[in-house]
């Protein structure tokens, strides 16, 4: 049975400040715990169902702390519109970026990315196209928001994601290293040719890329409207969209 003081931290750390204080976040479901169980992030305590640790009991490392619960428990704790057998606890890994192997690939740059669901739509994205680090502005929405994890589908588990002063981390990037950018006046992506390796910056969803990081970017491209020309066309693209976009045609030149 769940303690009144498991729920209150549990809820607790629905929230960016006590994710900080403890260095833990929440991962529910079956899928996601089961990525996080088959990863190296470090389960701090598990709360399921009577199923689920049936199902699941011989496969579980002996130093997790387990709490069975039932439906209505469940219900009570967790973040989800329907709740999902399994909730866990997971300790907060400390990565840095590695500078001797990030500039051998792509590399994803997030400018201000507020909304939780882009964001984590963007590390499923880099996922599928092989895109191993994401740098995010320190402004950017926290990757350890229980709706970020929801949208990554377990791609977290597999995807490093940093979060740094984007301008610095941009000069110090090896001198002449290509940093792409989507604006209205780029060149159409279609028709550019595109490296390997590069630096893709994907602004904001209201604004776009700010001046300050626009001003290092040195290679404008554009994702052009197939719409008839008669006709008023969307004013821009959804920030998961324009990158999910932008990752294909790199992957898809290589």
């Amino acid at each position: 049975m769940i303690t009144k003081n498991q729920i209150k931290h549990i809820n607790s750390l629905k929230s960016n400040k006590f994710r900080k204080t403890y260095n833990e976040f929440i991962v529910e479901g079956v899928k996601l715990v089961d990525e996080i169980l088959n990863s190296n992030f470090k389960i701090s305590s598990l709360f399921a169902t009577e199923n689920w640790i049936t199902e699941n009991e011989n496969n579980l490392p002996e130093n997790i702390e387990i709490t069975e619960i039932n439906e209505k428990e469940l219900k009570n704790i967790s973040g989800l519109t329907t709740a999902n057998e399994v909730i866990a606890i997971v300790k907060i890994p400390e990565n840095s970026i590695n500078t001797d192997t990030i500039f051998t690939d792509l590399v994803l740059v997030l400018d201000k990315i507020r909304d939780p669901g882009n964001l984590g739509t963007i590390i499923r994205t880099a996922d599928w196209f092989g895109i191993k680090n994401i740098i995010c502005s320190n402004d950017t929405v926290d990757l350890y928001n229980p709706k970020v994890i929801q949208a990554t589908m377990g791609s977290v588990t597999r995807v490093n994601i940093h979060y740094a002063d984007l301008a610095e981390f941009l000069k110090e990037s090896p001198e002449n290293f290509p940093v792409y950018g989507t604006f209205l006046e780029g060149e159409n992506f279609y028709t550019s040719k595109l490296p390997t390796n590069a630096i893709i910056v994907i602004g904001n969803e209201s604004n776009g890329i700010s001046k300050e990081i626009a001003g290092l970017i040195n290679r404008k491209i554009f994702i052009p409207p197939f719409s008839s020309k008669q006709k008023q066309t969307a004013e821009s693209l959804n920030a998961s969209i324009a990158a999910a976009l932008v990752c294909s045609e790199f992957r898809r030149i290589r």
